[in-house]
């Protein structure tokens, strides 16, 4: 909650931001905080202790009804998530949400995906299929889910995937027939279903990917529907039950408490949601939200696994210190005493605390981009939320995966045993990085789509952030050492970027051998200006007196993460330059 309160209204003053949209203009400091201390409360009190059990007990799939049983004790917490008014927090009045900020909603969500990342997808999704239909959606269809999907009485899905197809939708085969009185009949299968079919809410609205007779092939042949598990009446209530349900459940090595749902469409009754042909204009709403989603939800894993491994750190002797006994009372000294456990631990904690910057300024983006009166900041606001949008949801997995390892690390053997709940957090944090377009998409996405695809315009624009923080703070030798790493990778960064988009020129799969390390240098790029920026605000508190210890620890982890994780972007620029021909001249290797 302080690191929360920290990054809104000491780094990025939220409020302020909020002043320029008239819908949130009297959303305060006081109401923001009141709100997530309830938040946390729910978050700790009512889905938290569910996280160990619904792994444990996993759903269960009736093969003859098709319906899907959700481990004991979700199904409660989740009427307790709708009754509190959680489900409503940031969606549209019109619809019977609150309207309060998205940054709130980012913060209520990292908390509920540190405290149970399974449940949480479950109206997590919601919130995506929501978007895509507020967006996208007819007045018709509007009116006949939204407010049900507000309140969280039903819940949302994204049917992409096919079995014989993954990320690539222009292979998909679901068909949509046309009929008579405007709807379509839809037919075919859908896999890895996330929150499919369960029994939490009394109906599920599922936004499917199908083709219609006359589609061209590929992507652009897609088209998007919204069928709900039971049709919907004229007068809104719930009718017959429509030709989609789960033919079975995956068994994943984590998120066990989510259902993960093979979708058997027979002749299910949709409506169509957009233009035909172009269903890929109303998925990407709901996708880009998903991929700042799962960001978060990594985030909210790196968060609780330091929070855990401190507290284990700090309790669990062995050893004495290599400088002599620290615990002189005792036989051996707490393992924080350590070098290397401190490592671990320090690499989570700036992970989190770079994560959280990232995550929030990317939910205030992303009101501006919605909300803000002025169409020059929200076209600016849209650019760069587009091309941080892969680094949340790259980095952000790719980070919450290296720290809840090195969290159960510090566990040593008891890291590996189930009670202590640390092996459960590495298996719930590795399906993030496949999630919504694996890391290496993502990466794709970056370079190829963001960076090169519009000659670099948003990569400068981001630029010109680093480079009036540099100005601000050039001579201030005290942030000498958080200022001086951003800028020399930030010219370091145009020239990268360059070659590389020259070399891509002439082969393209330059551009795929060198992306993933690309990501990784940008998210650096990134995580380092916001930790620049919450540097110089604890130095400026310091200074003026302020005797909060949260503002050296703030420092000290501002320190150790740019001595010691930043630096990585040395090696990735020079594995980057070693090109594609040692990845793809490799035949006799890969025989």
């Amino acid at each position: 909650m302080r690191d929360m309160q920290f990054v809104m209204h000491e780094v990025l003053h939220v409020t302020d931001e909020f002043k320029s949209m008239p819908q949130h203009a009297d959303t305060d400091v006081d109401t923001i905080n009141a709100v997530l201390e309830e938040a946390g409360k729910f978050a700790s009190q009512v889905s938290y202790p569910l996280n160990s059990s619904g792994d444990t007990e996993g759903c269960k799939l009736n093969r003859d009804t098709h319906e899907v049983t959700t481990p004991t004790g979700f199904k409660e917490a989740y009427k307790t998530y709708v009754d509190g008014g959680w489900a409503a927090l940031s969606c549209d009045p019109e619809y019977g949400g609150q309207g309060l900020p998205l940054v709130v909603n980012q913060c209520l969500y990292e908390m509920m995906n540190s405290a149970n990342q399974a449940w949480t997808m479950y109206p997590g999704l919601t919130h995506g299929a929501y978007a895509s239909l507020h967006t996208h959606g007819t007045p018709e269809q509007k009116a006949t889910y939204l407010h049900k999907m507000t309140s969280g009485e039903w819940t949302g899905t994204m049917c992409l995937t096919e079995p014989h197809c993954g990320t690539d939708l222009g292979l998909m085969r679901t068909k949509a027939e046309p009929q008579a009185d405007g709807t379509y009949k839809i037919t075919g299968n859908k896999i890895f279903i996330s929150a499919g079919e369960h029994d939490m809410a009394d109906n599920i609205i599922h936004l499917v990917l199908a083709r219609l007779p006359d589609a061209p092939p590929g992507i652009k042949g897609v088209s998007l529907f919204v069928v709900p598990k039971f049709n919907v009446n004229a007068d809104g209530t719930m009718g017959s039950r429509n030709g989609i349900y789960c033919g079975g459940l995956e068994h994943k090595m984590g998120i066990h408490g989510n259902a993960t749902a093979q979708i058997v469409l027979d002749g299910a009754v949709g409506t169509m949601v957009g233009q035909p042909n172009k269903g890929m204009q109303g998925m990407f709403v709901m996708m880009n939200a998903a991929r700042l989603g799962v960001g978060n939800q990594s985030l909210g894993l790196t968060e609780v696994a330091y929070q855990n491994a401190l507290a284990y750190a700090k309790d669990r002797i062995q050893m004495r210190s290599l400088t002599g006994p620290k615990a002189k009372d005792k036989p051996a000294d707490p393992i924080i005493v350590h070098p290397d456990v401190r490592r671990m631990l320090l690499t989570a904690k700036a992970y989190a605390e770079g994560g959280r910057a990232l995550a929030i300024y990317g939910s205030v983006l992303l009101e501006k981009s919605h909300n803000h009166p002025d169409a020059k900041v929200r076209k600016d606001s849209d650019e760069m939320l587009s091309l941080l949008t892969p680094i949340v949801k790259a980095f952000l997995t790719d980070n919450g995966y290296q720290a809840a390892t090195m969290c159960q690390q510090v566990f040593g053997g008891h890291g590996y045993i189930k009670e202590w709940g640390m092996e459960q957090h590495v298996r719930d944090a590795r399906i993030n990085m496949i999630y919504e377009g694996t890391n290496t998409i993502q990466s794709l996405d970056l370079l190829g789509r963001k960076v090169l695809g519009d000659n670099g315009v948003a990569l400068k624009k981001f630029g010109k952030l680093v480079g009036a923080l540099v100005q601000e703070e050039g001579v201030n030798e005290k942030m000498a050492e958080f200022i001086n790493p951003i800028a020399v990778l930030g010219e370091q960064i145009t020239k990268f970027t360059m070659e590389l988009g020259f070399k891509g020129m002439q082969n393209a799969d330059e551009v795929g051998a060198a992306a993933v390390d690309y990501l990784r240098v940008a998210g650096h790029l990134v995580f380092g200006y916001f930790w620049a920026r919450m540097a110089q605000v604890a130095l400026r508190e310091i200074a003026a007196g302020n005797t909060d210890p949260f503002y050296v620890a703030k420092l000290q982890t501002a320190r150790f993460y740019f001595a010691k994780l930043f630096p990585e972007t040395a090696t990735l620029m020079r594995t980057a330059r070693a090109g594609s021909k040692v990845l793809m001249d490799t035949d006799a290797a890969l025989a």
